[in-house]
């Protein structure tokens, strides 16, 4: 079971339960996130496989927003030889990110399989769980960072320098390390 819808002047296979990414477009109904797609949008329908059809009737398909954003940045270079002309522009290109949930037509509900996440109680159970987690995994990570201190601090004992051998100047100076490397007769080239 599948539609073919028209979104941004271009056209999508979908079925329930897919995810796809359209064109920037804002939700129907404000905060809920539904989108419908309604006769005009709808192109084609397919109840069984190997067949379709144009929609015959009212047709409609649903859809829920999972995500709005930009997409990856595209570099859009002008370039014109012998010219010195270039130019180089970024585009990312917004869209938003819908997963069908329902097909209906002539009478018949095709419904995407129930999401845990589609529920807002879960939702926020599962978020609670993953900061209890980090917070635990944190506390977990400055005891073991305590820990290699300690240890770090009990291996070395006190006054554990390297000694100095006898006679040993602190640094060498730069100078007195630096080769030369000028040519014969001053670099100059040759003299005629």
């Amino acid at each position: 079971m599948y539609a073919v819808i028209r979104a941004g002047g271009k056209q999508y296979r979908v079925a329930p339960g897919d995810v796809i990414r359209i064109e920037k477009r804002a939700a129907d109904n404000g905060k809920s996130g539904a989108i419908d797609f309604s006769d005009r949008d709808v192109i084609a329908v397919s109840g069984e496989e190997g067949k379709v059809a144009p929609p015959q009737g009212e047709v409609r398909v649903s859809g829920r927003i999972v995500e709005q954003g930009r997409a990856d940045k595209i570099l859009v270079f002008h370039y014109k030889r012998k010219k010195q002309y270039k130019k180089l522009v970024g585009h990312r290109q917004p869209f938003t990110a819908i997963r069908i949930t329902e097909i209906a037509f002539d009478g018949k509900s095709f419904k995407a399989p129930h999401r845990p996440e589609d529920q807002p109680e879960r939702k926020q159970r599962r978020q609670d769980a993953v900061k209890s987690a980090a917070e635990i995994a944190g506390a977990a990570g400055a005891v073991a960072g305590a820990a290699d201190a300690v240890k770090q601090v009990a291996s070395k004992p006190a006054g554990s320098k390297k000694p100095k051998a006898a006679g040993a100047k602190p640094h060498a100076s730069k100078s007195s390390a630096k080769k030369s490397h000028k040519k014969p007769g001053g670099g100059k080239g040759k003299k005629y």
